[in-house]
Parts: structure tokens; C-alpha cells; sequence
């Protein structure tokens, strides 16, 4: 029996994107039958303590994930350490989490790399995500956008974007080599 996944979900202020994918991740996951998975999400610059953006919220019960009892977290070293892969909204995220925690190198992807290297790159496992990363050229790597004090037709263009990258992204954690 494998041991719990944790994935680690990181934005902004921890309202809108990140909890999004954290949420989607979890419910994809319980429909792709992998019970060993634990999602959660934290910010670079946390609204600590605030409930899922209620724009964002829409988004998120639209597409079947649970808005409810959240509360927004900073990003810590110790959280970004507890987690198995993290994965960032944009590569600035990214290189905020590997200020923190640099041995997380090899975990680290932001959301459109993970999916980009699942897809195009044929990564089966996480290992392989790691191991396929320099084939990724930046242009590729769009970051997700911040919906903060856009229209409703932003964040559901940004609902919509995450809820697509995810699930080839879940299918790479299916086949993990921890």
C-alpha cells in the first residue's frame, strides 16, 4: 500500500487560483479513484484567514469542487517541505517556493508545466516530470493568471484553465515514484 500524496497548490493570496486547483484536485482525484491523495494550497502573500474569493467560488462549485470550509494560509517552509509535488500558479510562485525550500527542486513545476510535460512530454510518473523538464522551452509555460478585479468572464476563463490542466497532472501522481 502506497502512502498518502500530498499536493501542494501555491498562488498569490490563497483566495482564488490556488484553492481552485486544490479543490478540483480532490475531487478529480475521488473520480479517478485515488484515495491516497491530500490537496491543499498557500500563498506567497496569503490573505491568512479569508474564505475562497466568492467569484472564485462560483467557478469552483461549477465545476464540482466544494468552496466551503477554507480558510486562506502563507506559505511556510515547513508546508512547502510536508508536501510531495508542488505545483505554482505562475514561475515567479515557483521560484518563491524554491526560496524557501530549494531541495524541493525536483517537486516543483508550476501547474502548466506539470500537464505540459504529461501531455507532450509523456511523463508517467513524477520522477518523469523532473527528468523531462529541460525539454520545456519557457514559451510553452504560460502562467495562469490572477483573476483578483476582473471580470466574472476571467475567472471562469481561469476556473476553466485549471480544471483542464489537472487531471493529466493527476494521472502522473496515479503512477508517482516517490
Amino acid at each position: 500500500m502506497e502512502s498518502t500524496l500530498h499536493i501542494l497548490f501555491v498562488c498569490t493570496g490563497n483566495i482564488c487560483r490556488s484553492p481552485t486547483a486544490e479543490r478540483l484536485a480532490a475531487a478529480h482525484g475521488a473520480e479517478l479513484g485515488i484515495s491516497d491523495l491530500e490537496t491543499s494550497s498557500a500563498g506567497t502573500r496569503a490573505v491568512i484567514g479569508h474564505a475562497i474569493h466568492p467569484q472564485a467560488a462560483r467557478v469552483l462549485d461549477s465545476f464540482g469542487g466544494r468552496s466551503t470550509d477554507f480558510a486562506a494560509r502563507q506559505l511556510t517552509t515547513k508546508i512547502a517541505a510536508s508536501a510531495d509535488i508542488i505545483l505554482t500558479m505562475t514561475r515567479s510562485h515557483r521560484d518563491a517556493v524554491l526560496g524557501l525550500a530549494p531541495r524541493k527542486l525536483n517537486r516543483t513545476f508550476t501547474l502548466t508545466e506539470a500537464a505540459y510535460l504529461a501531455t507532450e512530454g509523456g511523463a508517467s510518473s513524477i520522477t518523469d516530470l523532473a527528468d523531462l523538464r529541460p525539454h520545456c522551452a519557457t514559451h510553452q509555460l504560460a502562467d495562469i493568471p490572477d483573476p483578483i478585479g476582473q471580470s466574472d468572464d476571467v475567472f471562469d476563463f481561469v476556473g476553466g484553465r485549471i480544471a483542464s490542466l489537472l487531471p493529466p497532472v493527476l494521472r502522473v501522481c496515479q503512477g508517482r515514484q516517490q
